[in-house]
Formats: structure tokens, sequence, C-alpha cells
């Protein structure tokens, strides 16, 4: 076993927990329908890059582009995206965020922010330095992490 695997099982642990509890937290003060982790995800990056289309959106969040299909028609009938042809390819379609997605997306923003915010606010003055100097090692990770799908 590499000295490394307790502290890859741990950093797991450890980021799961964090989305589950604050996702936990929200789904109670926020209304609305409870939308899974891939439907959010697809959700942010329309809303980062609008027009953006199903195949490429796929890539983006390294999912089967069946699978995107199926989480764009679920948004869809949820009035959360919207669907457009894309002009250069009639075959294929561009993706927007309905304002009600934009809307909601921006209460869970608020609201996650003051969720985090209040409670390291309650850590000790090292505890929050320790988990500012992760960051920046941790945006790192992901990338080697993103880097290796990739590959």
């Amino acid at each position: 076993m590499n000295h490394l695997d307790g502290t890859a099982e741990e950093l797991s642990a450890v980021v799961l927990g964090f989305r589950r509890v604050i996702r936990r937290r929200l789904r109670q003060d926020l209304p609305g329908p409870s939308l899974r982790g891939a439907q959010v995800e697809l959700l942010r990056l329309v809303e980062t890059d609008p027009g953006i289309g199903v195949a490429l959106a796929a890539r983006t969040l390294h999912l089967a582009g069946n699978s995107v299909s199926t989480l764009v028609n679920q948004l869809v009938e949820a009035g959360m995206l919207r669907r457009e042809v894309d002009p250069a390819d009639r075959r294929a379609a561009r993706l927007f965020v309905t304002e009600a997605a934009a809307e909601r997306m921006s209460r869970w923003r608020s609201a996650r922010l003051r969720l985090v915010g209040d409670a390291l606010t309650r850590l000790p003055e090292d505890e929050i330095a320790a988990v500012e100097a992760a960051l920046p090692a941790l945006r790192h990770l992901i990338a080697e992490l993103a880097k290796e799908e990739d590959e």
C-alpha cells in the first residue's frame, strides 16, 4: 500500500462529505424540485458557456453523450434549460439556462456562500489559514485528475 493511499481515501471522503452536507443543508432552505449533482454541473457549465453544444458539454463534464442528452431532456422538461437549433448545424442544439434556472442558481450560490462562510468564521484562525493554503494544491489536484482522464 502506497503511503498516499490513506491521504487519497481521506481526501475523497472529506470532499464527498463536504458536498453532501452542503447539499442537504441547502435543500432544506431552497424551494423547488431537487436537482441531482450531474444536473447542477450541466447547469453551471451552460451558465458559464451559454450556447454550448451537447457534445462539447459531454466532453467537458467527462460524461457519455447520451447521458448528457438525458440530462438536457430532464432539465428542459423542468424548465431549467432551453434548447435552440444551432444555425451552423441544424442537427445540433445549443443550450441556454432559463431565467428560472439562473435565479435558482444565484440563490443557491448566495446560500452556499453564507453557509460555508459562516462555518469558516467559527474555525480558529490557524485552521482558516490551513484551508486557504490548501486551495491552490486542491485546484492543482483537480487539474491533474482531469488531465489523466483526457490522456
